[in-house]
């Protein structure tokens, strides 16, 4: 599997628009593994799950494949971001306690990143992978809209990779010692233009526009108008959590 650069021509959307990790996905986190010295966040986009790693590992290496995804990450002192792929990460041998993947892993040669996992991870070290799949509005009329644009306008425009997602990664390969995991939501409160803005972070989105030229979040913003009221009114905007996580076998 080659890369497939569909993110960074739209990064500086991605770093502002997509939606924050809840905490209680961290906490949940750090109960996994006993040491909290190094995590490798593989595929880390913009640094969004990183920066929640950041509060509980000494260490947080962030990779990603995509160097302008990167160039749009926020500092911090525990992050170390590199270029990198998820099947080459450059770590040494039995270095990281925990690997993560945010959103991502549908990306991976899911072979070669096991392979490359269960080489880097210490014997008492975790992995664990979450995504999240359609947004859930606040209201029917504006759920309807939403759910037309993202199944209907560009449906044909999103990548086959995409079912894993949706599936929870429910049906794919996980070679570890799996454990329980808890039922999450990410949850906002946005304004409609935060949600086009979202909404044009979407690969699909971005692959409609270069096929035909035109924007077309700009027509579902405007029947979302007649819903939404002030355009500057905080909806919330909910979405299931879906993560898969397991220790070396």
């Amino acid at each position: 599997m080659t890369f497939k650069d569909l993110f960074s021509e739209r990064a500086a959307l991605y770093s502002r628009y997509r939606p924050q990790y809840p905490p209680e996905l961290f906490r949940w986190i750090a109960g996994l593994v006993s040491q909290h010295d190094v995590c490798w966040d593989s595929g880390t986009g913009n640094g969004q799950a990183a920066k929640g790693l950041a509060r509980i590992f000494n260490s947080v290496i962030a990779t990603d494949a995509s160097s302008n995804q990167l160039a749009q990450a926020m500092p911090d002192p525990a992050i170390e971001y590199r270029v990198a792929s998820a099947s080459e990460s450059g770590l040494r041998d039995a270095s990281v306690n925990m690997v993560t993947v945010a959103q991502a892993l549908h990306w991976f040669d899911l072979d070669a990143f096991y392979s490359e996992v269960k080489r880097v991870l210490r014997p008492d070290g975790a992995l664990v992978v979450w995504g999240y799949s359609d947004p859930l509005m606040e209201t029917a009329a504006l759920e309807a809209i939403v759910h037309g644009y993202n199944r209907g306008t560009v449906e044909e425009y999103w990548m086959p990779e995409r079912a894993m997602v949706l599936d929870g990664y429910a049906n794919i390969p996980f070679p570890f010692n799996e454990v329980e995991t808890p039922q999450l939501y990410l949850e906002c409160r946005w304004t409609l233009p935060e949600l086009a803005g979202y909404l044009r972070t979407w690969s699909a989105t971005a692959s409609y526009v270069k096929t035909h030229g035109t924007d077309p979040v700009e027509a579902v913003q405007t029947a979302l108008e007649q819903h939404w009221g002030v355009t500057e009114n905080r909806r919330l905007i909910r979405w299931p959590l879906h993560v898969r996580a397991g220790h070396v076998t």
